[in-house]
């Protein structure tokens, strides 16, 4: 048998990259479904520098927000809903119909609640004293979440924004 060494290193994004790169084909394989688009969305100030941010993927029809984050001088100014809106118009051109994300006590979870996610578990205590909240918008990403149908039926992109390392802006449309 081959020995196998036990190595931890946290600054290696390659071997991550590969496992993940790994993981992915073993999700593929058991369910058919091959469709991850990551979604990787910026806030940039004038000099360039990152004022904020979405991270996330698109996998089996559901878009994933794994983190949002916006400079504190630059909150309450409404760019975590553009970010999200952005997602979530991205995640409905690429025929997801669904989003789910997870919060902490301390974070978020007011905002999502407006935006049409509900809580559909809660893990008490992480960290003590505190809870972290599992929320999704099932079924609803085209309504609930505020999305508008152009009238021809087409979709449409509104903000622009920088999706899986590419600059994506589409038309836009009237919001129903």
């Amino acid at each position: 048998m081959e020995k196998v060494e036990l190595l931890f290193d946290p600054d290696n994004t390659l071997a991550a990259g590969y496992v993940g790169d790994r993981l992915s084909m073993f999700n593929s394989s058991r369910t058919g479904k091959s469709d991850y688009y990551p979604c990787k969305i910026f806030l940039k100030g004038e000099k360039g520098e990152t004022l904020g941010g979405l991270l996330g993927y698109l996998w089996s029809d559901w878009l994933f927000v794994s983190t949002l984050w916006v400079d504190e001088a630059l909150r309450g100014q409404g760019h975590a809903t553009r970010l999200m809106d952005a997602a979530e118009d991205y995640a409905r051109q690429r025929g997801c119909h669904s989003a789910h994300l997870d919060t902490h006590t301390w974070q978020a979870r007011p905002f999502y609640e407006k935006r049409g996610y509900e809580v559909f578990a809660t893990l008490d205590d992480y960290p003590p004293g505190h809870k972290k909240f599992f929320l999704r918008a099932c079924e609803r990403i085209g309504q609930a979440l505020g999305f508008g149908f152009a009238r021809d039926g087409g979709l449409g992109l509104v903000v622009s924004a920088m999706v899986g390392g590419h600059s994506r802006a589409g038309p836009a449309t009237a919001r129903s």
